[in-house]
């Protein structure tokens, strides 16, 4: 591993569906210039206001399955039948550019991510303020996304099993209001950087 790794962070964001870890994310690269988004590969359908190459890389599944043969991605995983995955050479080429990598991933990823030759990992799972909010939001949010009701009953059963893997992670916060959370999640991550500088 090079040098200049040593000092790079992995920051993971992970939440229960509809909890606002995109809308966090985005927040976070927008207020620190030093901290990149690790573009995901998916075999989910684009949303409508999805870019490719910059939200998701959207590929099919036969290309996916090949890269999880040749041990391209550092995690991957299915969620809601839709392969998702990051690559190695991402990881590589932003750190190797002095930026910090930031992961919008669930558990199943960050535990392999966990599991991987990166040391510098920091974790932090967000939580809605009630269950109910949760719900609301997704109902929200099918209007763009194009979720039925199906999906959106799909995604509240697999609530609880996110919220059981909260203690998995470093640190726990609630997103009840946007710019406090993520003022919050800055706020951990300076120290972190204190820690490995």
């Amino acid at each position: 591993m090079n040098d200049y790794y040593r000092n790079k962070l992995l920051i993971i964001i992970s939440s229960p569906s509809g909890a606002g870890k995109t809308s966090v994310c985005k927040k976070i690269i927008e207020k620190d210039d030093s901290i990149t988004l690790s573009i995901s590969d998916t075999t989910r359908p684009a949303r409508d206001n999805e870019i490719n190459g910059k939200d998701y890389n959207f590929i099919n599944e036969d290309q996916f399955k090949s890269r999880i043969l040749s041990k391209s991605y550092i995690e991957h995983a299915k969620v809601f039948g839709n392969y998702y995955g990051s690559l190695y050479k991402n990881i590589d080429y932003y750190f190797s550019h002095n930026k910090d990598v930031l992961f919008d991933i669930d558990w199943q990823g960050t535990k392999q991510l966990k599991n991987s030759l990166y040391s510098n990992i920091l974790s932090i799972f967000i939580i809605p303020p009630s269950k109910k909010i949760i719900h609301e939001r997704l109902i929200k949010r099918a209007k763009t996304s194009g979720d039925n009701e199906d999906s959106i009953d799909d995604r509240m059963k697999k609530y609880e099993t996110e919220m059981s893997h909260k203690d998995d992670y470093d640190h726990i916060v609630i997103n009840d209001n946007l710019d406090e959370c993520v003022k919050q999640i800055l706020s951990i991550i300076a120290e972190k950087r204190k820690l490995i500088h």
